[in-house]
């Protein structure tokens, strides 16, 4: 039989996801499903719960195995749903003693089943102080990008946010183990590489020197001279080192496309979400940004209806789409999740918020289609993701008709659908 994996949530997991399925075929299992869960919203976490019991109905034989960052928060929960056999800790399931464990208690549990408070095999995340880099040859399925892990954990404490409990700290890859990742997935033919983390931009504070980004990316581009693009996931703009400014002024490897944490335009909100920048830090970032590198493209995550948020607060959220020229809105709904400061905050009614996060994403479809009008008739390296879609430099997607999934075609842009260019 097999070992599949069900990734939720971000970048960061669908690069464990590689790590956990190669354990957990090293250990012998088979005939196995991983959830590989997401907790950064009560919406996640009842999709992998729902996904658990579909799951089930469709293998009943199988074995599952709950993993990742709500496993992390709500293992309890998770051990009572009857269809789950184990409850693996986010930073247990990286090791692979983890996945040996669990073959014993299966083929104990053959004999004499597994109690609820049995299956847990959870660790105190705040208690993992490094990261074991991990190397991985090549992603599952030929991916035409892959995604180095590079950082794990946050030590700020935002007030609506569950994951630094589920990852715990900060913690990074040595430089050198991460440019060997970044190389052995460029020699196996992935054309884009991902840098990953939790809070990428406090990379390398626990690490002797004390390595900023920019220095990690510099050294990327200096060592591994084949890798065709490299591209940065979600970044902190407040932290964003000189060095890696300079990386994107310089060097055309990568990829001139920003994806923001700002979760808010109104400087109330954010004091309360315990940001660390202010609305002006975030419009003066992407205007010094655009100078350095003008076609940049900026993506962001911003929160629709945190508790007190006003309808003038949310109109500078709105606002911001424009003064910081977005062109990818990923928006958030607010959910309280427990235990967090924000969910003993006054809350907003659940219809407003679900009001103001289909205006979010309405300005969001038009920030995307006036960068779409402004493509046309512009030559575009064009990653080949499928036989129907590709991505250009700027994170763009466009529809296509054949091509090797991996390669970078030279096209022009001929016209667009209102969500994709077309060549």
């Amino acid at each position: 039989m097999s070992v599949d994996v069900v990734t939720f949530g971000c970048r960061l997991n669908t690069f464990e996801s590689e790590i956990i399925r190669r354990n957990a075929e090293s250990a012998g299992l088979d005939d196995l499903v991983v959830i590989n869960s997401c907790a950064v919203t009560n919406e996640a976490v009842a999709q992998a719960r729902q996904s658990i019991r579909k799951l089930k109905r469709e293998r009943p034989s199988a074995r599952i195995v709950v993993t990742g960052c709500a496993a992390q928060t709500q293992p309890q929960m998770f051990a009572e749903m009857a269809e789950v056999d184990r409850v693996v800790g986010n930073d247990d399931k990286m090791h692979g003693e983890a996945w040996r464990d669990a073959r014993a208690a299966f083929a104990s549990a053959a004999d004499f089943g597994i109690a609820n408070d049995e299956k847990v095999a959870v660790a105190d995340i705040m208690a993992v102080t490094e990261m074991a880099p991990h190397l991985v040859q090549g992603f599952q399925g030929g991916l035409p990008r892959a995604f180095v892990q590079v950082q794990n954990g946050c030590d700020h404490r935002c007030t609506f946010c569950i994951i630094p409990f589920g990852r715990g700290n900060s913690r990074s890859v040595p430089m050198g183990a991460v440019v060997d990742q970044v190389r052995a997935l460029t020699d196996a033919g992935h054309a884009e590489i991902v840098l990953t983390g939790v809070d990428l931009t406090s990379y390398g504070a626990d690490l002797p020197g004390a390595p900023r980004l920019g220095v990690l990316v510099k050294q990327i581009l200096r060592h591994v001279p084949d890798m065709k693009r490299l591209r940065i996931s979600s970044i902190d703009s407040i932290e964003a080192d000189r060095d890696l400014l300079d990386a994107i002024a310089d060097d055309d490897r990568l990829m001139p496309h920003l994806h923001l944490s700002l979760q808010s335009g109104d400087d109330m909100i954010l004091k309360r979400m315990k940001r660390r920048h202010s609305r002006k830090d975030a419009v003066d970032f992407c205007a010094h940004v655009r100078r350095l590198r003008p076609d940049i493209a900026f993506g962001a995550d911003i929160i629709a209806g945190f508790p007190t948020e006003t309808e003038a607060m949310f109109a500078r959220s709105l606002d911001l789409v424009a003064e910081c020229g977005l062109t990818f809105l990923h928006v958030f709904p607010y959910s309280p999740r427990p235990g967090t400061p924000a969910a003993r905050m006054p809350q907003v009614r659940g219809d407003i918020i679900k009001d103001r996060a289909k205006r979010l994403r309405a300005a969001g479809d038009a920030a995307l289609r006036r960068r779409l009008e402004s493509e046309v008739g512009v030559t575009r390296q064009v990653l080949i993701e499928s036989d129907t879609q590709g991505r250009t430099e700027h994170f763009v997607p466009v529809a296509i008709a054949g091509g090797a999934p991996g390669a970078v075609r030279t096209s022009v842009m001929t016209g667009h659908d209102g969500a994709r260019l077309m060549v």
